[in-house]
């Protein structure tokens, strides 16, 4: 069977070896870069399942090297920084990284949250495929992962599909925090609430028709996300 081929970013040589060993010791098939440039290399030529960039490095830095890793790879991204900060974390996540993971951290935390996204990235098995979600200015087939969004079709990163596909499967229900990041994340990210605010801003960019205003993806203060379903599209859901 395929390894799992990971792909390391870190221009400290000493971190690269050491994270290697780990994850060769946890089963990965694992690709090594130093910077920016090397990394793209890589990531074009080799197509890693996975990426895991520091955002500190010299000349091309790992948020550059985000934006442009989006135009040859379609991996998911777990983005590490030794700065750590809050302004770090939202422009990695907004930037499109799936995860974010303080410096100086436990590698076994990281192998967890590598195995919370290859668990993500695996076929959902039986689960029912809910039925198409028709809404004024929304049309999604979720058999054929199409979204349509004004008569346009719109493409969306995978957390964005993952997302969409959980609210819009209990249309009609509102989602606690907790549940949304369990189901979409994992059972380690339920209390996460800025990661999930972060995407949820992303996926509104995309379907709704002011972003400011969200009439599709609704909040419920303090508790969670709504989708009306077509039926109550529009009106107040009671909870």
């Amino acid at each position: 069977m395929k390894q799992f081929k990971v792909l390391l970013v870190d221009d400290e040589v000493h971190i690269l070896n050491f994270l290697q060993t780990k994850l060769k010791v946890s089963g990965y098939d694992v690709l090594t870069a130093r910077s920016g440039n090397e990394a793209l290399e890589q990531a074009q030529g080799q197509e890693p399942d996975m990426i895991v960039l520091d955002i500190v490095m010299p000349k091309m830095d790992g948020f550059e090297t985000l934006k442009q890793l989006h135009t040859l790879s379609s991996a998911p991204v777990i983005v590490l920084s030794a700065r750590g900060t809050d302004a770090d974390k939202i422009k990695g996540l907004s930037l499109g990284a799936d995860d974010y993971l303080p410096k100086p951290f436990n590698p076994d935390e990281l192998v967890a949250r590598i195995e919370a996204i290859r668990r993500r990235l695996s076929p959902s098995g039986n689960r029912k495929i809910p039925e198409p979600l028709v809404l004024p200015g929304l049309n999604v087939d979720f058999s054929k992962r199409l979204v349509i969004v004004r008569g346009e079709q719109v493409a969306l990163a995978r957390i964005e599909w993952l997302l969409l596909s959980e609210l819009g499967r209990n249309a009609g229900r509102f989602m606690e925090y907790g549940d949304i990041l369990t189901r979409v994340w994992g059972p380690e990210y339920r209390n996460d609430i800025q990661i999930l605010r972060t995407w949820i801003s992303r996926l509104r960019n995309k379907i709704e028709e002011d972003p400011a205003n969200p009439k599709i993806i609704r909040t419920i203060p303090k508790i969670g996300y709504i989708i009306d379903s077509p039926s109550t599209a529009g009106t107040c859901p009671s909870i």
